[in-house]
Parts: structure tokens; sequence; C-alpha cells
């Protein structure tokens, strides 16, 4: 068929809205146009408005399942038009993804365009995409999106820097998710190393251990030094004003990473700072023990629900005979809130319910969502 009937028998496809000739116009275009490179004339003025006319019609007026078809078989095309990959880019995240992973048409100013204009699962799949730059990781490193930077901690062949690791390393502290791929992470050095040992889990810092040979035992005597200096005020406050706010949440998140790191953060530790009359540090502490975000428990201790928090403990093995004694405490510390009275505070027992703590702590994620 020679390229002036093909080219005709394409365009009348075009005309057609039935589902089949909008798929046989998807493969009739993608075959013209990869004979066109193989000859070296994709980029001929007449391919050029060829695609233009057909693709754009295409994209526009597609079903869902023809465009991400499309998107696949366009991803890894260097002559695709560049306002039809933009436009793919932008679509459901089903069909932006292979476009966002692979396509030689976006360019880091694309790439960065995506990470402030589109949809989080559109910049996590930025994150993802093979051999980031220096410019888009600065632009993720920036942003401090949790989700985003953990998949550009997963993302091994990232273009980062041993500074860009320092900072997710510091956001480790407060996002879990980063440190397991951290510690696994093929540019991190051992001096960035030691401190991600500070903050991760036992099984974690074993892996640091055997990957960078520290010496266990000096390990943890650093840890345990420095988690006793904290904990029992051996370091002096420094003189001058009260600590601001968040000062003083740093220094109580610094607290439970060592706890936590030397193997001391129990749930038994929730009832003792709770009598010191500390609630921040007691919200911290539950947040660590139980996976969620602080604003989560601080969502679920203001509620007038106190099964919020009932469903809370019971995800972190509290038993239910405890459970009336923290809800006091906290309430006495918390302007009576949660609120609801005695009869809520009996009706929050039955969070403590024949299930495993992880479906706990799966319905206190949900619930705190509706509150």
């Amino acid at each position: 068929m020679s390229q002036s009937v093909q080219t005709a028998a394409l365009l009348a496809l075009a005309r057609s809205r039935e589902p089949g000739d909008r798929q046989r116009l998807l493969d009739g275009v993608v075959d013209l146009c990869e004979a066109a490179e193989a000859r070296g004339e994709a980029t001929a003025p007449e391919v050029q408005a060829l695609l233009d006319s057909i693709f754009m019609r295409l994209v526009v007026e597609a079903e869902h399942d023809i465009r991400h078809r499309l998107s696949e078989r366009l991803a890894a095309a260097g002559w695709a038009p560049t306002a039809l990959i933009h436009i793919l880019a932008l679509d459901d995240i089903e069909i932006a993804r292979p476009i966002i992973a692979q396509s030689p048409v976006l360019r880091d100013h694309d790439l960065i365009r995506l990470l402030v204009e589109a949809t989080l699962e559109h910049q996590i799949a930025v994150a993802r995409r093979p051999h980031l730059s220096a410019p888009v990781i600065e632009a993720i490193l920036s942003r401090g999106e949790p989700a985003v930077l953990t998949a550009l901690a997963a993302n091994e062949t990232a273009d980062i820097s041993q500074d860009g690791l320092r900072r997710l390393i510091d956001q480790a502290g407060a996002v879990v998710a980063l440190r397991s791929p951290l510690a696994r992470h093929p540019r991190l050095s051992s001096e960035l190393a030691e401190q991600l040992y500070q903050l991760v889990g036992r099984a974690l810092r074993e892996a640091l251990v055997a990957r960078f040979n520290f010496d266990p035992d000096a390990m943890t005597a650093a840890l345990g030094e420095a988690l006793r200096e904290v904990h029992e005020g051996v370091v002096p406050a420094p003189p001058g004003p009260v600590e601001s706010p968040e000062a003083q949440a740093a220094m109580e998140q610094g607290l439970v990473e060592k706890l936590d790191a030397a193997g001391q953060l129990r749930p038994g530790y929730l009832l003792r700072v709770l009598r010191e009359g500390r609630l921040p540090l007691f919200i911290t502490a539950l947040s660590r023990l139980g996976e969620f975000e602080p604003e989560q428990v601080r969502r679920a201790l203001d509620s007038d629900r106190p099964e919020l928090l009932a469903l809370a403990c019971s995800a972190i093995g509290i038993d239910r005979s405890v459970f009336p004694t923290i809800l006091e405490h906290v309430r006495r510390l918390n302007d009576d809130r949660p609120g609801g009275g005695a009869e809520a505070a009996r009706r929050a027992a039955g969070a403590f319910g024949p299930f495993a703590p992880a479906i706990a702590g799966k319905a206190f994620r949900q619930a705190v969502g509706v509150v």
C-alpha cells in the first residue's frame, strides 16, 4: 500500500467513532511512524502534520483503553509529538505512568512541572523514573512530600548526591517509610549510615552493621549513652528563652527515636509519660509505636469518640484493662477530650475486640479520616 493510500485510509478511520476503528487507527498510525523513523523520516513535515491531526483527535475523543494503549506504544518513542506526550502525561495515572517512566520527549522542566501541577500519584511516578537528574531530584527534595520522597529513596538509579541522601535521612526521623529504602541504597556512605542507624529498628540496624562492618557493641553503647543523656537530663538545657513549640517537638521526636533505636520504646512508656503530664510526648510515642501520623493521633484525641484512641492503643498491644487509666490521663491533660463522657468511654472498650492488632491499626487509620 502506498503512503498516500495508507494516509487516506487512516484519515477515514479517524472520522469513525467505532472503538474497533479507533484501535485500528492507533495501530496504523504508530506503525506508519515507526516505519518512517526507521527510514529517518519521522521528523518530516508531512509526517508531523499527520501525527498532529490524527493523534490529537484520537486523544481528545478516544476511550480510556485506547488512550492507555497509545501511551504504552508511544512511551519510548522519540518521534512522538511533544504536545501529545504532555497531554498523556497529565491523563489518568494508568495512562500517564508509562509516559512519565520512559518518554524521552519529557525534559527536566516537564518533569518538574508535573511535580507542581499533577496529582500525588503522578509525582510518585516522576520520582520512580529511571536516571532522574539532579534538578528534578532537588525539586522533589524541596517539596518534601513524604510519599514522593519515599519513591525517590527507592530509586537507586537517580543521580542523588550525598547531600540529597542526608536530607532524606533528616526526613526519615518523621517518615518511617523512608528508612528501609535508605538502608539499602547503594550510595549510602558509612557516615550517613551511622546517622541512619540511630533512627531505625533492630532489623535494619543489623543490616547496617553487616553492610558497613560497624562494631555492634560500640554502636549500641553510643546509642545507650545518647539515650541516657537525653532521657535523664544529663545534657543541660542551654540558657536562654523557653524553646519554641517546633524545637520542643523536635526534642520529643529525638527522644522517641533514641528510645526506639535502643529497643526501649514499649507500650508501657505511654502511661509513664502521661503520669508526668507530657501529652505531646505521648502523641509522638504512640505515633511511633503504631506507625501512625501524629496528626492522626491528635485528631483522635480532640474528637468526641474515645473509641478512636482505644483502637490506636489496641493496635500497639495495650491491654483493655489499662485503657481507662490512659483515657483518664489524656482527658485531664487535653481539656476533657476525647469527649463523650462515661458512656462513650464504656463503648470504647469494644475496640479491644477479638482481632489482631493490625486490624485495629487499619480501623484506626480509616476512622480518623472521617472524624
